[in-house]
């Protein structure tokens, strides 16, 4: 089995998806969009994740390789592959499926729980009534023609969809690890000011390994979900 991440920024890495992709037997290869936008061939592709950065979807004109990438993660979902999307990721998706990307009234920057949205059919992936998780965006989206809504915040309604069996999308973290939101918080600590929904850099930083190991449990579910391994 082979995982190929899209990475658009040396900071955010695929954090603890990596240990989970390696002990369940994934080679794991990747395409580093601020070096070259070169894409691999689907048929040799399981699963497909794509991950956050500072950009928006809609900035195409200076990162013209934003077009490409859509076009790649559109073609993935209609080859039946799983995706998962994380922040700039989960808007990525929602774009090459012909939805809405644009900024959110309020940023939303740190811990903040978000409410999982109740769901009868086993097939739907399901968060709990509150978790708290880990965020750092400014911009939103529309869901998708036939995405089944699955977290909303008091922040953001649309923190995040899964379409069909195969492809979920997030607008906030499960992967953080202490040392990613380390790097995230030293690359883009100058939008830490003063919100509603924006913490200072000790609120970020000063949870404990509990929250981290919660969030991490909670993607390797959502992994397992997608790869039918469970």
């Amino acid at each position: 089995m082979r995982a190929h991440y899209l990475q658009h920024v040396p900071f955010e890495g695929i954090g603890s998806i990596e240990p989970w992709l390696k002990i369940n037997g994934y080679e794991i290869t990747n395409t580093k969009l601020f070096e070259a936008a070169g894409f691999p061939s689907l048929k040799d592709i399981d699963l497909l994740v794509v991950m956050g950065g500072p950009m928006s979807v809609n900035d195409e004109e200076e990162y013209p390789w934003l077009i490409r990438e859509k076009n790649f993660i559109y073609e993935a979902i209609k080859s039946d592959k799983a995706v998962l999307g994380i922040c700039l990721g989960a808007q990525l998706i929602a774009a090459a499926l012909g939805a809405r990307v644009y900024q959110n009234p309020i940023k939303e920057i740190g811990w903040f729980p978000v409410c999982g949205i109740s769901a009868s059919d086993k097939s739907i992936f399901c968060f709990p009534e509150s978790l708290k998780v880990f965020h750092w965006h400014g911009e939103t989206f529309d869901l998708p023609a036939g995405a089944k809504h699955l977290a909303a915040s008091a922040a953001c309604k649309n923190q995040g969809f899964q379409l069909g069996k195969k492809v979920i999308a997030l607008q906030f973290h499960l992967e953080t690890t202490p040392e990613s939101a380390r790097e995230i918080v030293y690359n883009c600590r100058e939008e830490l000011v003063p919100g509603a929904f924006i913490q200072t850099q000790d609120e970020i930083l000063s949870v404990g390994p509990e929250t981290y190991q919660l969030i991490n449990h909670f993607m390797d579910n959502i992994l397992f979900f997608l790869s039918g391994l469970k």
